[in-house]
């Protein structure tokens, strides 16, 4: 936090807003549904490839913001299982602004200690793609600072199954499949991010209104946020703005807020003494 304000000006419109995040009710981790490439380029008469160039910006302003404010995991969604439906030109247009990303921004993950992990179906990427991107993992493995997970060949659908799979091959391997119970610590125990805590703040661009399959174990008591913002003009203060409208929400995880709980808590007493026995 302290990070992001020094690098501001007093009275810059993003300084205020930073300054008005409150240090103690952070997220802990962010997740984005980077959508809204293709209408970027749509309104402005370009190719979908204009699009996604745009939004590499994005990409850079969003994990640098983070890591200076403080956030410990970014997860952006990145290739879905689904967008190998798109047209080749398109996808592979993904995959070299991908590398381009990967060789271009090592130096400032470094520099700023981030630590870059990769989710999804990795083993369906092209190996020069698959390369890249192990090199960049490996050599930001030792980085403690911000986690950013990149989404890519990713499915919330197709996490759930890979989880179920691994849990069953690990209990096969270690001789125990007859014994082997499913719960929920199980499954999240297998999951891509297993070692990562669950989103608290899912962001979506683009004013779209769904989760396509992102992370749906994971969010299941994320607060949500829809702006109608296209991802290539997601900025810093969109993002700031984002973490406000997340500090003001009341999570109760489906139990009751403080306040609700003094009302109940009221309630019940005034019913015992209403059953008491008058004289």
């Amino acid at each position: 936090m302290k990070d992001l304000l020094e690098s501001l000006h007093p009275g810059d419109p993003d300084w205020k807003l930073a300054a008005a995040i409150d240090p103690d009710r952070l997220p802990a981790h962010i997740a984005i549904i980077m959508d809204g490439n293709g209408r970027w380029a749509s309104r402005r008469r370009l190719p979908r490839a204009a699009g996604h160039k745009a939004g590499v910006g994005p990409v850079r302003s969003t994990v640098e913001t983070c890591a200076r404010l403080g956030i410990k995991v970014l997860t952006l969604y990145a290739f879905s299982v689904e967008n190998w439906k798109r047209p080749r030109a398109e996808v592979e247009t993904l995959w070299r602004l991908l590398r381009f990303y990967l060789r271009k921004e090592l130096p400032e993950l470094q520099k700023n200690d981030i630590r870059l992990q990769a989710i999804g179906r990795l083993d369906a990427l092209a190996a020069d793609v698959r390369r890249e991107l192990d090199e960049v993992v490996d050599a930001t493995a030792a980085n403690r600072g911000l986690l950013v997970n990149l989404a890519i060949n990713y499915g919330g659908r197709t996490e759930i199954v890979d989880a179920v799979n691994g849990a069953l091959e690990l209990a096969r391997i270690e001789g125990r499949v007859d014994s082997l119970h499913f719960d929920e610590e199980t499954i999240a125990a297998h999951l891509y991010t297993a070692l990562s805590p669950e989103p608290d703040l899912l962001i979506r661009t683009s004013g779209e209104m769904r989760i396509s399959n992102f992370l749906l174990w994971q969010i299941a008591y994320a607060e949500l946020y829809m702006t109608e913002t296209l991802w290539p003009d997601f900025s810093r203060a969109h993002l700031l703005n984002a973490v406000l409208e997340y500090q003001k929400r009341d999570r109760r995880y489906g139990g009751l807020s403080g306040a609700q709980l003094n009302v109940a808590a009221t309630a019940v007493a005034e019913e015992m003494i209403a059953a008491l026995p008058s004289r």
